[in-house]
């Protein structure tokens, strides 16, 4: 009888090891899946953050690139700071507007020096002159969106308007009445609107080129 129960307890017992070694590779066969899926779960939250950052940069990026375009052609004191390369001139590498601001400078020099009634000619020459170098020099600046130069491109067809019509005027009858002055300032107004607000919007369109082809 005792070794019969001796038997048994061994029996049971080799049979407990095995159901316990089963039933743990059973637990291991669980938490394969498990972990497996706790692999692709950190994959996808990886993929995701680099995602999310590649997004954060590209608004970063669009918001960089608006501030520019609103720095560059926003108005104010933006306006007046050079942007990117000084756009050249069709006859570079000679410097022609230069050369006739600075003929034109010494030319209304020497008409001062002689007075108005012997220096007419080189006064009326230099002065000439140095408007021309000077409206090129700006104008093309200012088309270019390199730098804005609105008020002066603006004044300039005003003042000559102005300046042709009474010196008209005096050649007809002297003094010119005080209407027909009245009425030229009352052309120059509306003609000074005109043109700031259609120059100012040109700049801003041709800084607005400048500045994303500055970002490409």
């Amino acid at each position: 009888m005792a070794n019969r129960n001796k038997g048994r307890r061994g029996r049971s017992r080799k049979r407990r090891q095995a159901s316990a070694s089963v039933a743990s590779g059973d637990a291991q066969a669980l938490k394969l899946p498990q972990t497996a899926g706790e692999g692709t779960g950190d994959r996808q939250s990886a993929s995701a953050s680099r995602a999310s950052g590649a997004a954060s940069a590209g608004r970063r990026g669009a918001r960089g690139a608006a501030q520019r375009s609103r720095g560059g052609g926003g108005g104010g004191l933006g306006d007046l700071r050079a942007l990117g390369e000084r756009p050249e001139a069709p006859w570079h590498p000679l410097p022609l507007s230069e050369l006739l601001i600075l003929v034109g400078a010494i030319g209304t020099v020497v008409g001062l020096n002689k007075g108005i009634s012997h220096g007419g000619p080189p006064l009326i020459a230099g002065l000439a002159a140095v408007i021309i170098g000077t409206v090129e020099v700006t104008l093309r600046e200012h088309l270019s969106g390199y730098r804005s130069h609105t008020l002066i491109l603006a004044l300039l067809p005003t003042i000559a308007l102005d300046s042709f019509a009474l010196l008209g005027a005096a050649a007809i009858t002297t003094p010119v009445p005080v209407a027909l002055k009245v009425a030229v300032f009352a052309l120059d107004v509306p003609l000074f609107a005109f043109l700031f607000k259609l120059l100012r919007a040109r700049f801003h369109d041709a800084r607005r080129e400048r500045v994303f082809a500055g970002g490409r």
